[in-house]
């Protein structure tokens, strides 16, 4: 099958060719901290990857974005040859749709920066499919599936105050990686969607399509076309098409503000002045009395008030509206290592704390339904 797009061909990064469906694996980073290592990416037939995932049936579909759909598959686990499901080791197979030069774009993205990222919170690429107007990727499975899932659709439980202190080191040193590579890069899509978790909820980065290289020659910023989802991209960046690296420490507080209440950064079914949860939450976040009516009430007030305070002005710091005064994603990282070690048991208060336009008091159906990642009336879809 030929390609329909082959002035692209030259762009796709240098991968091992496989023969007789063998391949030579990549090796493991020397290192915790991750590194930028030579692409090895198995190029698998549309073919293959159809017996994989069974024709692409139905049933084993994970999840759907706005470059496609992603279907669980199965492959040896180490010729990456597809097998029967339940032998071999699990994959994620996301499929673009076809005709979308969009989805051919954020496909080339992925195989660009995914390819050569190696790091413990990075989700890891195995391989790429590219025939006709196919244009397919191969993920390691996560087994829990999205934060987004576990913080808002309705049946799962609940995770604990320090299952979501891990996700977030865990993600923000995905992110503090990214933006420490010799070519800075940045995520431009930072949301609980993107954030996957293994099963002992490791955090791992996922969906690389709208990361983009940061500024070079002591430049402050790229300009870009503005992409990227309403309520996560940061002010300068929605309202200038300035995008700087600190631009994903907004987003980071913005995705860190709805881990700790359970409330999505936008939605129209609570009240008019709580639809926009930065802008609700601000006044309650450095004071604890104002801050425990705004904690998810799933967490039951189990967890200790210093580290709950001190996660609060860690999401002001990340929400600066001047981005020269936000952390650095490093900085994040020792911040939430500090909260991570506060271990006292949490103060009970008695009786039931006051709740005065707290969002909690009543379900919300924006709350619990599992929503697809819709774009904002300013998403922009070309770059």
């Amino acid at each position: 099958m030929g390609n329909c797009y082959p002035k692209f061909e030259k762009n796709i990064p240098n991968t091992t060719k496989t023969k007789k469906n063998v391949i030579i694996k990549e090796e493991e980073p020397k290192s915790s901290q991750g590194q930028i290592v030579t692409p090895r990416l198995k190029e698998f037939t549309y073919a293959e990857l159809r017996s994989a995932t069974k024709n692409f049936r139905p049933a084993t579909i994970l999840g759907e974005g706005g470059f496609g759909q992603v279907f669980k598959g199965w492959v040896d686990g180490v010729t990456y040859v597809p097998t029967k499901p339940g032998f071999g080791i699990p994959v994620a197979v996301k499929k673009s749709d076809s005709d979308s030069f969009q989805g051919l774009k954020e496909w080339q993205a992925e195989v660009e920066f995914l390819g050569k990222f190696s790091h413990p919170n990075v989700v890891k690429l195995l391989g790429y499919c590219w025939e006709d107007k196919a244009f397919l990727l191969v993920y390691e499975y996560m087994q829990r599936g999205s934060l987004e899932n576990h913080l808002f659709k309705k049946g799962t439980e609940p995770l604990s105050w320090e299952t979501r202190i891990k996700i977030a080191t865990g993600a923000a040193k995905g992110l503090a990686f990214m933006h420490t590579t010799e070519n800075k890069v940045i995520y431009r899509d930072f949301k609980t969607s993107n954030i996957l978790l293994d099963g002992d909820f490791n955090a791992k980065l996922s969906d690389f399509g709208l990361a983009k290289l940061g500024p070079i020659n002591g430049e402050s910023h790229v300009s870009t076309m503005i992409v990227g989802t309403y309520g996560y991209a940061a002010p300068e960046y929605m309202i200038t098409g300035h995008l700087y690296v600190k631009s994903d420490v907004y987003g980071f507080g913005v995705v860190m503000l709805e881990m700790i209440t359970g409330l999505r950064v936008l939605d129209p079914n609570r009240p008019t002045s709580q639809i926009n949860l930065v802008d609700w939450a601000r006044p309650f976040l450095t004071d604890i009395k104002k801050l425990r009516r705004i904690m998810d009430p799933r967490l039951e007030q189990d967890y200790p008030s210093k580290g709950a305070i001190m996660a609060g002005e860690l999401i002001i710091d990340c929400l600066d509206l001047n981005p020269n005064q936000r952390p650095s994603m490093e900085q994040v990282v020792l911040s939430l290592d500090e909260i991570n070690s506060i271990k006292m048991k949490p103060r009970r208060l008695k009786g039931t704390p006051k709740r005065l336009m707290n969002p909690h008091q009543k379900q919300y159906p924006g709350d619990n339904r599992r929503e697809k990642q819709c774009p904002s009336p300013i998403y922009i879809k070309n770059t």
